[in-house]
Protein backbone atom coordinates (compact mmCIF):
# COMPACT_ATOMS: atom_id res chain seq x y z
CA UNK A 1 0.00 0.00 0.00
CA UNK A 2 1.25 3.54 -0.76
CA UNK A 3 2.03 5.72 2.28
CA UNK A 4 1.94 9.64 2.01
CA UNK A 5 4.69 11.33 1.57
CA UNK A 6 4.76 15.02 1.76
CA UNK A 7 8.42 15.79 0.99
CA UNK A 8 10.99 14.49 -1.40
CA UNK A 9 13.61 14.76 1.66
CA UNK A 10 11.33 11.78 3.12
CA UNK A 11 12.18 9.27 1.46
CA UNK A 12 15.91 9.95 0.70
CA UNK A 13 16.91 7.86 3.44
CA UNK A 14 15.41 5.00 1.98
CA UNK A 15 16.56 5.37 -1.71
CA UNK A 16 20.01 5.67 -0.13
CA UNK A 17 19.73 1.87 1.57
CA UNK A 18 18.56 1.17 -1.98
CA UNK A 19 20.94 1.84 -4.02
CA UNK A 20 23.48 0.66 -0.76
CA UNK A 21 22.34 -2.90 -0.86
CA UNK A 22 21.82 -3.17 -4.55
CA UNK A 23 23.81 -0.45 -6.52
CA UNK A 24 22.63 2.08 -9.20
CA UNK A 25 22.03 -1.05 -11.77
CA UNK A 26 20.47 -3.53 -9.48
CA UNK A 27 17.59 -0.91 -7.80
CA UNK A 28 14.96 -1.08 -9.87
CA UNK A 29 11.97 1.32 -9.46
CA UNK A 30 9.83 -1.77 -8.42
CA UNK A 31 12.34 -2.11 -5.68
CA UNK A 32 12.22 1.59 -4.70
CA UNK A 33 8.84 1.56 -4.72
CA UNK A 34 8.71 -0.72 -1.86
CA UNK A 35 11.06 0.62 -0.04
CA UNK A 36 9.79 4.11 -0.15
CA UNK A 37 6.17 2.70 0.03
CA UNK A 38 5.64 4.82 -2.95
CA UNK A 39 4.10 4.48 -6.47
CA UNK A 40 6.15 4.85 -9.41
CA UNK A 41 3.73 7.59 -10.28
CA UNK A 42 4.80 9.96 -6.57
CA UNK A 43 8.37 8.95 -7.15
CA UNK A 44 8.41 9.94 -10.81
CA UNK A 45 6.58 13.29 -9.24
CA UNK A 46 9.25 13.66 -6.82
CA UNK A 47 11.91 12.72 -9.15
CA UNK A 48 11.06 13.63 -12.91
CA UNK A 49 14.32 12.53 -13.79
CA UNK A 50 13.77 9.01 -12.88
CA UNK A 51 15.93 6.94 -11.07
CA UNK A 52 19.11 8.95 -12.30
CA UNK A 53 18.37 12.10 -9.82
CA UNK A 54 17.35 9.58 -7.13
CA UNK A 55 20.89 8.74 -7.00
CA UNK A 56 21.84 12.42 -7.45
CA UNK A 57 19.73 13.52 -4.48
CA UNK A 58 20.84 10.91 -2.44
CA UNK A 59 24.70 11.42 -3.49
CA UNK A 60 23.72 14.94 -2.66
CA UNK A 61 22.42 14.24 0.93
CA UNK A 62 25.48 12.39 1.80
CA UNK A 63 27.79 14.97 0.49
CA UNK A 64 26.32 17.76 2.35
CA UNK A 65 26.23 15.43 5.72
CA UNK A 66 29.98 15.29 5.31
CA UNK A 67 30.55 18.72 4.43
CA UNK A 68 28.68 20.16 7.76
CA UNK A 69 30.42 16.99 10.27
CA UNK A 70 33.71 15.86 8.30
CA UNK A 71 34.96 18.45 5.45
CA UNK A 72 33.88 22.20 6.65
CA UNK A 73 35.23 21.36 10.53
CA UNK A 74 38.71 19.77 8.95
CA UNK A 75 39.26 23.04 7.11
CA UNK A 76 38.39 25.77 9.45
CA UNK A 77 40.03 24.47 13.14
CA UNK A 78 42.08 26.07 15.13
CA UNK A 79 42.26 22.66 17.09
CA UNK A 80 43.13 20.28 14.20
CA UNK A 81 43.91 17.14 17.08
CA UNK A 82 40.32 17.33 18.33
CA UNK A 83 39.24 17.73 15.11
CA UNK A 84 40.65 14.45 13.35
CA UNK A 85 39.75 12.75 16.15
CA UNK A 86 36.49 14.03 15.59
CA UNK A 87 36.24 12.78 12.37
CA UNK A 88 37.18 9.32 13.36
CA UNK A 89 34.43 9.51 15.38
CA UNK A 90 31.82 10.89 12.96
CA UNK A 91 33.12 8.50 10.41
CA UNK A 92 32.59 5.43 12.60
CA UNK A 93 28.84 6.30 13.73
CA UNK A 94 28.29 7.17 9.64
CA UNK A 95 29.54 3.98 8.64
CA UNK A 96 27.84 2.34 11.06
CA UNK A 97 31.05 1.02 12.61
CA UNK A 98 31.74 -0.64 9.19
CA UNK A 99 28.70 -2.02 8.48
CA UNK A 100 26.88 0.75 6.13
CA UNK A 101 28.69 0.37 2.74
CA UNK A 102 29.58 3.78 1.12
CA UNK A 103 27.73 4.66 -1.23
CA UNK A 104 30.27 7.35 -2.70
CA UNK A 105 32.43 4.46 -3.15
CA UNK A 106 30.34 1.57 -4.36
CA UNK A 107 28.88 3.98 -7.09
CA UNK A 108 32.56 4.23 -8.25
CA UNK A 109 33.37 1.05 -8.56
CA UNK A 110 30.32 0.54 -10.58
CA UNK A 111 29.70 1.21 -14.07
CA UNK A 112 27.68 3.96 -13.31
CA UNK A 113 30.93 5.62 -11.85
CA UNK A 114 31.12 7.81 -15.31
CA UNK A 115 27.20 8.95 -14.92
CA UNK A 116 28.08 10.22 -11.26
CA UNK A 117 32.25 11.20 -11.39
CA UNK A 118 32.07 14.62 -10.75
CA UNK A 119 30.48 14.62 -7.66
CA UNK A 120 32.56 10.93 -6.99
CA UNK A 121 36.25 12.33 -7.65
CA UNK A 122 34.81 15.76 -5.70
CA UNK A 123 33.84 13.69 -2.47
CA UNK A 124 37.35 12.21 -2.23
CA UNK A 125 39.04 15.12 -3.10
CA UNK A 126 37.33 17.21 -0.94
CA UNK A 127 37.75 14.66 1.96
CA UNK A 128 41.37 14.44 0.98
CA UNK A 129 42.41 18.21 1.04
CA UNK A 130 40.43 18.79 4.09
CA UNK A 131 42.11 16.47 6.14
CA UNK A 132 45.68 17.22 4.62
CA UNK A 133 44.87 20.95 5.43
CA UNK A 134 44.37 19.46 9.20
CA UNK A 135 47.33 17.48 9.23
CA UNK A 136 49.31 20.63 7.87
CA UNK A 137 47.97 23.08 10.55
CA UNK A 138 48.97 20.13 13.29
CA UNK A 139 52.87 20.53 12.00
CA UNK A 140 52.80 18.14 9.51
CA UNK A 141 55.29 18.77 6.43
CA UNK A 142 52.54 19.53 3.20
CA UNK A 143 53.85 16.51 1.27
CA UNK A 144 53.63 13.90 4.26
CA UNK A 145 49.84 15.51 4.82
CA UNK A 146 48.92 14.81 1.37
CA UNK A 147 50.22 11.11 1.44
CA UNK A 148 48.78 10.46 5.04
CA UNK A 149 45.17 11.75 4.13
CA UNK A 150 45.35 9.94 1.35
CA UNK A 151 46.58 6.57 3.46
CA UNK A 152 43.63 7.75 5.72
CA UNK A 153 40.90 8.08 3.00
CA UNK A 154 41.66 4.55 1.23
CA UNK A 155 42.15 2.79 4.69
CA UNK A 156 38.31 3.77 5.74
CA UNK A 157 37.60 2.71 2.50
CA UNK A 158 39.27 -0.74 2.47
CA UNK A 159 38.40 -1.06 6.39
CA UNK A 160 34.41 -0.69 5.28
CA UNK A 161 34.75 -3.65 2.58
CA UNK A 162 36.36 -5.92 4.78
CA UNK A 163 34.53 -5.15 7.68
CA UNK A 164 31.29 -6.36 5.59
CA UNK A 165 33.28 -8.92 3.72
CA UNK A 166 34.12 -10.52 7.43
CA UNK A 167 30.58 -9.30 9.49
CA UNK A 168 32.94 -7.79 11.84
CA UNK A 169 32.69 -4.68 13.22
CA UNK A 170 35.60 -4.71 15.24
CA UNK A 171 38.11 -5.00 12.03
CA UNK A 172 36.62 -1.50 10.99
CA UNK A 173 36.86 0.04 14.71
CA UNK A 174 40.57 -1.16 14.89
CA UNK A 175 41.63 0.02 11.46
CA UNK A 176 40.15 3.30 12.44
CA UNK A 177 42.57 3.32 15.50
CA UNK A 178 45.23 2.47 14.21
CA UNK A 179 44.95 5.03 11.45
CA UNK A 180 44.10 7.39 13.88
CA UNK A 181 47.27 6.78 15.67
CA UNK A 182 49.54 7.05 13.12
CA UNK A 183 47.92 10.37 11.93
CA UNK A 184 48.38 12.05 15.50
CA UNK A 185 51.93 10.53 16.22
CA UNK A 186 53.25 12.60 13.23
Amino acid sequence: MARLVSEKADIIPQLGEVFREHGYEGASLALISRATGLGKGSLYHFFPGGKEEMAATVLAEIDGWFERHIFAPLRATDQPRDVIEGMFGAVSDYFRSGQRICLVGLLGLGDSRDRFAVVIEGYFVRWITALETALVRLGHSAPRAREQAEEVVAGIQGAIVLARALGSPATFSRTLARLKARMLAG
